[in-house]
């Protein structure tokens, strides 16, 4: 049993060792859907591990007796670590789909005060821009009036549901939409010139690392934009508790964190109708 070299770049697979000697391969022949990648293979018996997309994965090889050799259990451990590692993503996703249809409905009255707050972007025409943790996408017109038609707008969500409202809804007249983890970007540093985000930091796990995967992406003269169109004492009444000293979004804590991963907190503003923060890259 061998690996392929496309299981050098699978996040299971990569740095595993050689499979045990003692594993049987699967005898039986599979045809494999379109699109997927082997990941093991054996003399005669090609298809003994494989990936369909991003998430699924099949192993057909059996251990010759019971309990799992360590290799067994090597493949095991890295599968649950794997699994646990994605399991916010999981909830999220889960979250967010069975709200994806009706998002754009409860939430269109919302449009003018984006295109208020994406006025502060001050973006140049020709500019490139995203909308991270963009829903149904309902900053890309503004983003694609500032910009222009040679600009470039991109809108980027965990949701493939919330993309596929926000299809529906046009909103690939004013830019792309793709579907990754806002926290590592398939983009090549300093590729953007303005980044929008509304309500989405201090939802994250880990927001330090998504400020410091932000402010890589952003060029040197590039600006990032927070926002949410109500303020902080809104939200906490709403929900019904008081302020909290702790709240990332506090403008203390808030100018920590960005200096910290290589921003410059410029303007900020916490008011009732709106919460936003202008940060630049530090230099």
């Amino acid at each position: 049993m061998e690996l392929t070299r496309a299981a050098g770049s699978d996040p299971l697979f990569a740095g595993a060792t050689r499979p045990s000697p003692y594993l049987r391969p699967a005898r039986d022949p599979l045809e494999l859907p379109a699109g997927a990648v082997v990941l093991a293979s054996c003399d005669g018996y090609p298809e003994q591990a494989f990936r369909i997309g991003a998430s699924a994965r099949g192993v057909r090889f059996l251990p010759q007796e019971l309990p799992l050799d360590p290799w067994g259990e090597q493949l095991l451990g890295r599968f649950a670590t794997l699994v646990a590692a994605r399991a916010e993503h999981t909830a999220t996703r889960a979250f967010f789909t069975r709200r994806a249809d009706a998002w754009e409905e409860r939430f269109a009255y919302q449009a003018p005060a984006y295109g208020a707050a994406i006025a502060r972007l001050r973006l140049a025409p020709g500019g490139r821009a995203a909308d991270l943790g963009c829903g149904t996408g309902r900053a890309m017109p503004a983003l694609r009036a500032q910009v222009g038609p040679r600009g470039h707008v991109l809108g980027v969500d965990l949701t493939p549901a919330m993309l596929a409202a926000a299809a529906r809804h046009g909103r690939t007249r004013h830019g792309s939409l793709l579907a990754a983890d806002c926290t590592r970007l398939p983009l090549a540093g300093a590729s953007l010139d303005g980044i929008f985000s509304a309500g989405l930091l201090d939802h994250l796990p880990d927001p330090a690392a998504a400020l410091r995967e932000w402010a890589r992406v952003t060029a040197a003269d590039g600006v990032l934009l927070l926002f949410h169109p109500s303020g902080r004492a809104e939200r906490a009444a709403r929900h019904g508790r008081p302020l909290d000293p702790d709240d990332l979004l506090a403008e203390g804590n808030l100018r920590r964190a960005l200096e910290t991963t290589g921003w410059h907190l410029e303007e900020y503003e916490d008011a009732a109708g709106h919460f936003l923060a202008r940060a630049v890259p530090r230099r």
